[in-house]
């Protein structure tokens, strides 16, 4: 750090000794330190005016560039969850719901979908009322899926990019949750309704958040990226009738 300061001291107090000796040759040559001053009170006058410029103009759009640019990166791994993890889950979390049939009129989805379509989905998730059967859905087959992308949840976790994305991270955090929770437990076999009770809280929480996250996923590649979101509607996992087979 002390030498980064160093540094651009040098630099300073050479760009000014640089301007001073311009200067001077100029009124060597020309002998009018008239003009010299005129210019240099015009030149320190506008400098505001360049501030102005440089911090209001300038910076907004470096920043709406970098912006663009982390967001892109964002959906990247956003993208990589859901083809990692995600979409499979999704499946795995719909088998506990009660009223998982009320959700597929919503979220099954095709062509022509347009974005306030995903909008309007969003909305309706607020009034669905996830009833979570713990006992209706394969809790091995969740818990043995968890531990095996536990290593890949900890690393988006860790990741940070995802640290711009709070409502992502925090659905990343209560999918962790479960599966801590399921790794804790040696087998879910046979355990009392008090457990199966605190579980299902559990996946009622995540199952929740990632829906949303999901469908404004969906919206996305629906408006930048027509070829991912094909793939994906025909890898829906609320679609019984899809199938990744182009017919």
């Amino acid at each position: 750090m002390r030498k980064h300061v160093q540094w651009q001291i040098l630099l300073i107090a050479g760009l000014v000794g640089l301007s001073a000796a311009l200067y001077f040759v100029h009124y060597l040559i020309f002998r009018d330190p008239h003009h010299i001053f005129l210019y240099l009170i015009g030149d320190i006058a506008f400098i505001p005016m360049d501030v102005l410029l440089v911090t209001l103009v300038l910076h907004q759009i470096i920043t709406r560039h970098e912006k663009q640019v982390m967001l892109k990166k964002m959906n990247m791994v956003i993208g990589a969850f859901f083809s990692e993890s995600g979409t499979q889950l999704l499946r795995l979390f719909s088998g506990f719901d009660r009223n998982q049939g009320d959700l597929r009129h919503e979220l099954v989805f095709d062509r022509s979908w347009v974005q306030a379509d995903f909008d309007r989905a969003i909305s309706a998730l607020k009034n669905h009322e996830f009833s979570i059967d713990p006992q209706k859905g394969n809790l091995k087959a969740l818990r043995e899926f968890l531990i095996f992308h536990r290593t890949f949840l900890l690393t988006l976790l860790e990741n940070p990019i995802l640290l711009e994305h709070e409502e992502f991270t925090s659905m990343l955090w209560c999918v962790f949750h479960i599966a801590e929770e399921l790794s804790a437990r040696s087998s879910v076999e046979d355990l009392p309704a008090s457990d199966l009770e605190h579980l299902s809280g559990d996946i009622k929480r995540a199952y929740g958040v990632l829906i949303v996250q999901w469908l404004r996923y969906m919206k996305h590649l629906h408006k930048d990226y027509p070829y991912l979101f094909s793939l994906a509607m025909r890898m829906n996992p609320f679609d019984a009738k899809a199938s990744v087979v182009v017919k």
